[in-house]
């Protein structure tokens, strides 16, 4: 067993493709610990606020991470956001996957053990056409998933969004029909949608069966889930992954119309997604974590999801196939950088409870010295026919 003084003696951050930020975090015995932050779009200041809190902790003992994460979130005037709250979020995974592998267990072990023996898993669909969304589909389901989830294609008008409802009430018909009733299915409005142009496609979405609509609007609009709720009895509400602090959680909560809340790790950090899904089961809310990420949110959100009741299923972007959605490069997925990437794969659309030590994963430090690059996410912002600012 690691001493109680064991220090961390270096930090370092590496960019690699597609998209992700991995953090190496080791100490003076040699434990090397991994975790991952990422906000699209946010690189540079992610990795700059890395290295700024870096210089508080070097020469710090590893064990006492709560204590680093409350010092670090709170110890400037100016807290949270989604920059500094996921520089600390992939630093504190690294601090737990040490913590575990210093006592040689799970890290659900030090959560009090293991609550279900497998988690249910999503994958997410796209294509230009319909067409190509249910190719998609249905490669999803060949790759071992049961459920999957889609967004609409395109920007959605504010006001007579007819065009685009149709459009997207028939690519999740042309999913279920060939996916068949056995398959989930979600619909994730990605926040596009305004109060006014969401109301025509509420009536059309019942004859789907779908397990979930998610983020109907974006978080300044909450409020509005109130009559999404009353207009939108018989599917659950979904909502949250843009969310950071537990105390944002349980404002949505307290309001009652959200029936699964979508935290990501990369956001909040492991102790706070474990402190959100201990609240949820308080509500009677369960839980899906929001994880488009790489192989360390996955094994962080896991390692939550098998000591927590309240989470119910978990989003991997395994098998997503990023080299071909970034163009950019030759790498992209999880295995790329994880000699056990079998950890990750869901089997029968099933995520298996992980056995060993921290995070559970053996990362593959040589392919991620290797790969570390600098890499730059310049989508263009879309716009409505006038011109005006759309929501992605």
């Amino acid at each position: 067993m690691a001493s109680e003084m064991n220090k961390i003696t270096r930090i370092e951050t590496f960019t690699v493709p597609p998209r992700w930020i991995f953090v190496r975090v080791e100490t003076d015995d040699g434990t090397v610990g991994w975790g991952e932050a990422i906000v699209p779009k946010r690189k540079s200041g992610i990795v700059g606020t890395i290295s700024d809190l870096a210089q508080n902790l070097i020469g710090r003992d590893v064990s006492t991470i709560t204590h680093f994460a409350q010092s670090l979130r709170k110890g400037s005037f100016f807290r949270d956001g989604p920059v500094l709250s996921s520089a600390l979020a992939g630093i504190e995974i690294a601090l737990w996957d040490i913590k575990g592998k210093q006592l040689s267990a799970p890290i659900y072990e030090l959560k009090g053990g293991s609550v279900r023996d497998k988690i249910q898993s999503y994958g997410w669909i796209n294509g230009e056409t319909t067409d190509a969304l249910v190719a998609h589909a249905k490669k999803r389901v060949e790759q071992g998933f049961d459920a999957v989830k889609l967004t609409p294609k395109a920007s959605i008008a504010p006001l007579r969004a007819h065009e685009e409802i149709d459009d997207l009430c028939q690519r999740i018909s042309s999913v279920r029909d060939a996916l068949g009733a056995e398959i989930g299915i979600a619909v994730d409005l990605h926040g596009r949608f305004s109060r006014a142009s969401l109301k025509p496609l509420i009536k059309e979405l019942d004859a789907f069966s779908l397990m979930w609509i998610e983020e109907a609007f974006v978080p300044d609009y909450d409020e509005n889930l109130a009559h999404l709720a009353r207009a939108c009895p018989h599917i659950p509400i979904a909502t949250g992954e843009r969310l950071i602090t537990p105390g944002q959680f349980k404002r949505l909560m307290d309001a009652g119309t959200v029936d699964i809340v979508q935290p990501d790790i990369s956001l909040t950090g492991l102790s706070n997604l474990e402190m959100v899904a201990r609240l949820a089961e308080i509500y009677d809310v369960l839980v899906a974590p929001h994880s488009p990420n790489g192989p360390m949110c996955l094994a962080a959100s896991m390692q939550v999801g098998f000591s927590c009741p309240s989470v119910t299923i978990q989003e991997t972007s395994w098998g997503l196939d990023y080299k071909q959605s970034h163009k950019t490069s030759n790498k992209g997925e999880m295995s790329d950088y994880v000699l056990n990437s079998d950890v990750l794969m869901p089997v029968d659309g099933w995520l298996p409870q992980p056995k060993g030590p921290g995070l559970g994963l053996e990362v593959d430090e040589k392919a991620v010295r290797a790969a570390h690059a600098d890499w730059t996410i310049s989508d263009a912002n879309w716009a409505h026919p006038d011109g005006s600012f759309a929501e992605w």
